[in-house]
């Protein structure tokens, strides 16, 4: 009797298959394709088409720092130290604090160093000094846009209130 050991089975399994990783890798590019359209697809959605242009740009850029120079013109001591502490807080970059030429100014005179009179018009208003007070010296060698006087009316203006 043969138990057929040595004759190949009729029926053998079949073998396994393993899945094919070309059809792996593009389902995952699929896959990654489709969760981007979905996330800027949403961005558009929330946004609207015309979001980044109608943005205001002057809203989106940073303020312009009015850099300025500080004068003792009346000779009271300490006087040029408590502008300039007032004004750095009120938001202007004081580059430089000394005595001015002469020490017997009457009235505080803001001085337009640049030929535009909007930086030493913000200047006054937040020292309380009268437009009338304001000047042109305009100087292209001088580094800064604006320069305070400070006169012997001082009393009378905003830092000797705070």
């Amino acid at each position: 009797m043969d138990i057929g050991l040595d004759q190949p089975e009729k029926n053998p399994p079949a073998p396994r298959k393993s899945p094919d990783v070309r059809k792996i890798v593009l389902n995952c590019i699929i896959a990654a394709a489709a969760v981007a359209a979905v996330y800027l697809g949403y961005g558009y959605i929330t946004r609207g088409p015309g979001a980044a242009r109608n943005q205001d740009p002057v809203a989106t850029q940073t303020p312009h720092v009015i850099q300025l120079d500080v004068l003792n013109g009346c000779g009271a001591r300490g006087i040029a130290a408590r502008f300039t502490r007032f004004l750095r807080t009120a938001g202007f970059d004081v580059v430089e604090m000394k005595n001015y030429k002469v020490a017997t100014m009457q009235k505080t005179l803001v001085v337009d160093r640049v030929g535009d009179l909007a930086p030493a018009r913000r200047v006054a208003a937040a020292l309380g000094v009268s437009e009338k007070n304001i000047v042109q010296q305009i100087n292209p060698d001088y580094f800064v846009e604006v320069s305070v006087i400070i006169g012997a009316d001082y009393t009378s203006l905003e830092p000797q209130r705070h």
